[in-house]
C-alpha cells in the first residue's frame, strides 16, 4: 500500500458546483488526483471506467440518486472501492446508521465539509500520509 497520495485517484459526484469544486480543492492540496462528476449518472460511468482508489459522493444528486450509485457500486469490480458520502440534508441518525451499513460506506460527512475532517478521512482510509511540506495538514 503506497503511502503517496499521487498515487491515489478520488473521484468527487458532486451537482453543485461551488461544493465539488471545494471538495477537489482540498483534495488535490492533499496531493491526490483527481476526476470529478456532476450528476449520479456521469458520476457511475467514471467510476466504473476508472476503479478509482476511492469515492466522495453526494446523496442528493439528479440522473441517479446516490443510494442507486451506491447499490451499483456494489457489484462486480467495483465492489471493493471505499465510498464518503456527503450530504446537505439533514440527516437522522437512524438514517445516517443505515448508509454507515453499507458495505463499501466507509464513512459519512456532512455539509459544509470541515477541510480538516475530510483530510483526515482520506488519509485515514486510503492509508497515505498528509504532503506536510505543501501546507497538508498533520
Amino acid at each position: 500500500m503506497s503511502a503517496n497520495p499521487a498515487d491515489k485517484l478520488i473521484v468527487i459526484v458532486d451537482d453543485d458546483d461551488s461544493v465539488r469544486e471545494l471538495i477537489e480543492f482540498l483534495v488535490r492540496k492533499e496531493g491526490f488526483r483527481v476526476e470529478t462528476a456532476a450528476d449520479g449518472e456521469a458520476g457511475l460511468s467514471t467510476i466504473q471506467k476508472l476503479l478509482p482508489d476511492l469515492v466522495i459522493l453526494d446523496l442528493m444528486l439528479p440522473r441517479y440518486g446516490g443510494f442507486e450509485i451506491l447499490r451499483q457500486l456494489q457489484q462486480g469490480d467495483t465492489a471493493r472501492v471505499p465510498i464518503i458520502i456527503v450530504t446537505g440534508r439533514y440527516t437522522d441518525r437512524s438514517t445516517a446508521e443505515m448508509i454507515r451499513q453499507e458495505s463499501n460506506v466507509m464513512d459519512f460527512l456532512e455539509k459544509p465539509i470541515k477541510p480538516t475532517l475530510l483530510s483526515v478521512t482520506l488519509h485515514k482510509i486510503l492509508g497515505t500520509r498528509p504532503n506536510l511540506e505543501e501546507g497538508g495538514v498533520a
